[in-house]
């Protein structure tokens, strides 16, 4: 049996994309995963499964999502270990930056980019940073945090295919409770 850390995209935003944390746990749970653990209402879910890959327990969670609710739920899966060494990353990032990092977020990628996806990732603009490590892109943002006026480009959306983010703040409290 392995843990894992499942990061959901898109859910409980709006009315047809409702996925309650009780209704998420126990779709888990009819996966036959154990040990299932909800974080907050935005998709962090801690599972121990039999499946012996991050894509296994990807798929197996898609579709039973999809079966539940009706729509498709894009997942993206890691080890606590690599989560823990997102967070380890984090500090180094933020210490780089050429501006002092008032926002920080960790945008999760299902695959490890390509060198062309990750040139195409790493952007220094106006108050905003981007640097990629593995399966994380890591945000950075100077002044207030201004996630949504973000000035980077659709291509980067094209680029890490299946993703989700989260704000540092939340990946450093799933790190200590899941790590």
């Amino acid at each position: 049996m392995a843990t894992y850390v499942a990061f959901l995209r898109a859910i409980n935003l709006g009315a047809k994309r409702k996925f309650p944390k009780a209704d998420l746990q126990r779709v888990v749970e009819e996966t036959g995963a154990s040990d299932v653990a909800v974080h907050l209402n935005t998709g962090n879910v801690r599972l121990t499964s039999r499946q012996r890959s991050t894509s296994a327990v990807e798929s197996t969670l898609e579709k039973a999502f999809l079966a539940d609710r009706g729509f498709e739920v894009p997942t993206v899966v890691l080890t606590p270990a690599e989560l823990v060494a997102v967070v380890a990353d984090a500090g180094e990032v933020a210490g780089e930056a050429p501006f002092d990092v008032a926002a920080h977020y960790v945008t999760f990628m299902r695959e490890v980019p390509s060198t062309e996806a990750v040139e195409l990732l790493t952007h220094v603009g106006e108050g905003e940073a981007t640097t990629v490590r593995g399966r994380a892109v890591h945000l950075l943002l100077d002044g207030k945090d201004r996630y949504h006026q973000v000035k980077l480009p659709a291509a980067h959306d094209r680029a890490m295919g299946v993703w989700t983010n989260r704000n540092l703040t939340v990946v450093r409290d799933l790190a200590e409770r899941w790590g």
